[in-house]
């Protein structure tokens, strides 16, 4: 079995992972550059090329997947598989081999399509989700399905952890749809396009709380956002990350954004109930619990969060 994986985030990892494990090794793993990380921005390998290094898989770096078109491992492959790579194949790479490109999405598609699924599905406060092995077309998250299952998430559970184990879950349904789809057993099953529903990439400024929201959504922003960019508002001109919270159905008779006291430390106004935050980090600090962080900020109660 000749087949060449694209992949780079963690699911990506994981999904490789999964294939080793069940002795299905590829014959080529393309992965993203290097990319510069923390304080002193030094060059990081992905996910992916931490475990293709682990055990020992070729390896591919292209600044651009179509630098890949000519090389032995894609025009020698039955099927391309892709997991969390982060850059769109073009259609002459997607028609190189015979058996078509199967990618791990982790969402029931068709919904939430696109690049951040994990963080919409906690942002809408959904009750569950799963991963999809569908077959690439040029669409984006667009073609046929081959495999789902669902998944129920605990409450309060957080992107990074809800990444993790849709990961873990994708990879296993992958190796579990290999060996079908190769025999023939799998019929593609078109999926409902007109209840397709969108991601988009997340930046810094989604994390940023609007007050005049309900609690129950900034805590799901929390739980979105987390670890990055993280949920963060604005006092006396410094950012103050919320790590973690409640929410309250009691109602404050203040201005949305004002700072309460509360029995756990303090709470915050919202245009519905209260957030009541239990650990905070404010900018350039360590992270802290609200109940000590009042204990240095003797004046923070009766102000008001921006």
């Amino acid at each position: 079995m000749k087949f060449v994986f694209f992949g780079t985030r963690e699911l990506g990892a994981q999904v490789l992972e999964s294939l080793f494990q069940s002795g299905n090794s590829p014959t080529l793993v393309v992965t993203g550059v290097d990319k510069p990380a923390g304080r002193k921005q030094e060059l990081l390998p992905s996910p992916v090329k931490v475990i293709a290094q682990k055990h020992h898989f070729p390896l591919a770096q292209p600044e651009k997947p179509a630098e890949l078109i000519l090389r032995k491992e894609l025009l020698g492959a039955e099927f391309f598989v892709v997991a969390a790579y982060g850059s769109i194949l073009s259609k002459e790479i997607l028609e190189i081999p015979p058996k078509g490109v199967l990618n791990v999405h982790p969402s029931l598609l068709p919904k939430y399509r696109g690049p951040s699924p994990e963080r919409f599905t906690l942002l809408a406060g959904e009750k569950k989700t799963g991963v999809s092995v569908i077959l690439l077309d040029e669409k984006v998250d667009h073609g046929p399905i081959l495999a789902q299952e669902e998944f129920i998430m605990k409450e309060g559970i957080k992107h990074e952890e809800l990444h993790l184990q849709l990961g873990e879950l994708g990879g296993k349904l992958l190796v579990k749809t290999i060996p079908l789809w190769r025999e023939g057993k799998i019929t593609p099953r078109e999926q409902d396009h007109e209840k397709a529903t969108f991601t988009t990439k997340i930046t810094k400024e989604q994390g940023k709380i609007d007050w005049n929201r309900e609690a129950e959504y900034i805590v799901r922003q929390m739980h979105a956002f987390d670890p990055w960019p993280g949920t963060y508002a604005s006092w006396q001109g410094k950012n103050i990350k919320i790590l973690e919270g409640k929410a309250s159905e009691a109602f404050g008779n203040s201005v949305p954004g004002s700072i309460i006291s509360h029995e756990s430390g303090f709470a915050v106004v919202c245009g519905k109930g209260m957030l009541v935050v239990e650990k905070l980090q404010m900018e350039g600090k360590n992270p802290t619990l609200a109940r000590d962080f009042l204990l240095g900020h003797k004046d923070f109660i009766g102000t008001i969060l921006a």
